[in-house]
């Protein structure tokens, strides 16, 4: 098997052709369907003269043809970048400019509403169009047009494969640069140690800018197995989710905890024929412990897996669940290490931290990230680089402590980043959009621990004219420039905010107020 990231599909594409590759909105293509459409894709984007290290954007939603742009963007031997099809356009159109896109594959609605930002794209593949509706728009019914055997690989393992934007404490989302190499560690370790076979049914939860779908989609392609797109809608509701997991009889399920709790108190799982379901794997943030036990009680008869890891290293470590011990136990590691990756934590004194004692998490090994794409600061305070080696170690920010037995401990972060629902989340860049509102003078967000989703945000606002601004308002004006789930559930209005000696907004005597620390505001 070659290294990179789209070999692992090619090997499987041998023994495996007439197999079914993806499922999703009720069509599937099969492993020499992907293959060929895959091809033809990778031969378009050569003619509009896509070269490598180019990076071209995915932006529509989940289906077959997901995997088709991934795969076809790889063999054309650039990158893929792949925009959260619910993105405000703020963001999105962010997003296509900071990486510079040479091309866009999305729909012909988007390119409409984005107007001047993609006559700045060389052209834009529409998936739902036959005809062009301009020279630089490009219908997906094109491809037919080209040819579909795979053209030859001008990719080296060190080269990009994705970049996945996550949350930034600037106000805008930040890059994070994936090799082959780094892609390759992950999907390889996870092969040995979960062993995917192609009988296997996999779900595809976690949408494709999310780097939780990197095990989804590589790991069934690497097995010659099948992978099960839940769409947008079918997120929506547990119990349709449940649903979809008897009726695809899914063996694999990978998501964040709260997806899981969600299934748990409202997806009516013991209602449900589970019984081909054998894995389950959940990553992203704190799984309660009273609902792991609860679902470790629902399904008994599957394998836990507590995975960890920042979307700069993918998982860096894993912990498999013991069922029977969880009774007795207060809270879950995060795990020891991969396989192929060194973990260790650092106490502020510059030192290795010790067997219980507290320390910044760093990680080592070929899963970290080169960086951050175009911000070359950002990569030098979290990405360090072996002078000699050039082996790279990142920060993650996460404070943990070494276990006797070996395993970590989580403890929370040491700056103001937050997982609700799975996602990473600045704060900053929340209060960066309040405070962008011509009417407000001063934000603060605040994250509330919840059970169910992780944390809850709540935000304390400061606006020009008292009662001159409404929850609804603010609300309506964050979801023109954030997704879904960073936007405030509740915000409160204050005339001022408490300050620190130095002129600093005093963080922590908001939250110990009576109402935040209530969860109401």
């Amino acid at each position: 098997m070659g290294d990179l990231l789209q070999h692992v599909f090619e090997a499987s594409l041998e023994r495996h052709a007439s197999r079914t590759a993806v499922w999703a909105r009720g069509r599937a293509l099969l492993y020499r369907e992907l293959e060929e459409q895959s091809n033809r894709l990778a031969w378009l984007l050569l003619d509009r003269g896509v070269q490598a290290g180019d990076r071209v954007g995915i932006y529509f939603p989940k289906s077959p043809d997901s995997l088709v742009a991934m795969l076809g963007i790889l063999k054309a031997g650039a990158a893929y970048v792949p925009i959260d099809p619910q993105s405000p356009l703020k963001r999105a159109a962010y997003i296509i400019q900071n990486c510079d896109m040479r091309g866009l594959i999305t729909t012909r609605d988007r390119t409409e509403i984005l107007g001047s930002m993609t006559t700045k794209t060389p052209f834009c593949l529409v998936t739902d169009g036959a005809e062009p509706a301009s020279e630089n728009v490009i219908p997906w019914s094109d491809l037919d047009g080209f040819s579909a055997t795979r053209p030859g690989s001008r990719t080296q393992d060190t080269d990009l494969a994705y970049i996945l934007y996550t949350s930034g404490s600037t106000g805008e989302p930040k890059g994070v640069m994936l090799t082959h190499r780094n892609a390759r560690a992950f999907v390889d370790w996870c092969a040995a140690t979960f062993e995917i076979q192609a009988h296997d049914r996999l779900s595809n939860h976690a949408p494709l800018h999310f780097d939780l779908s990197v095990f989804d989609v590589y790991n069934t392609l690497a097995a010659g197995a099948t992978l099960y797109m839940v769409d947008e809608g079918t997120a929506l509701f547990p119990a349709t989710q449940s649903a979809f997991m008897e009726t695809h009889g899914i063996s694999v399920w990978y998501s964040v905890p709260s997806a899981l709790t969600g299934l748990l108190l409202h997806g009516a799982l013991e209602t449900r024929n589970l019984s081909s379901l054998r894995l389950i794997l959940f990553a992203g943030e704190v799984f309660p412990m009273k609902y792991l036990r609860q679902l470790a009680g629902v399904v008994p008869h599957a394998e836990l897996y507590n995975l960890y890891g920042p979307t700069e290293t993918n998982v860096c470590t894993y912990y498999r669940v013991d069922c029977p011990a969880l009774a007795e136990m207060e809270s879950l590691p995060i795990g020891r290490a991969c396989e192929t990756t060194e973990v260790f934590a650092m106490t502020e004194e510059g030192r290795t931290a010790s067997i219980g004692e507290s320390g910044e998490l760093w990680v080592r090994g070929p899963t970290v990230t080169p960086g951050y794409w175009g911000d070359p600061e950002r990569t030098r305070r979290s990405v360090l680089v072996d002078d000699t080696s050039s082996e790279r170690t990142y920060r993650t920010g996460d404070i943990v402590t070494r276990l006797a037995d070996g395993n970590y401990a989580f403890h929370g972060r040491r700056d103001n980043q937050i997982k609700s629902r799975g996602f990473r989340i600045e704060l900053g860049e929340i209060e960066a959009a309040l405070v962008d509102h011509p009417e407000v003078r001063e934000a603060v967000v605040l994250a509330i621990p919840d059970e169910e989703i992780g944390n809850r945000i709540v935000a304390v606002v400061v606006a020009e004219v008292r009662g001159g601004l409404t929850l609804n308002q603010l609300q309506q004006h964050c979801a023109l420039r954030l997704p879904k789930y960073m936007i405030p559930g509740s915000i409160e209005f204050q005339d001022h905010l408490p300050k620190t000696s130095t002129g600093k907004v005093d963080r922590s005597k908001l939250a110990t107020r009576g109402a935040v620390t209530d969860g109401v505001i």
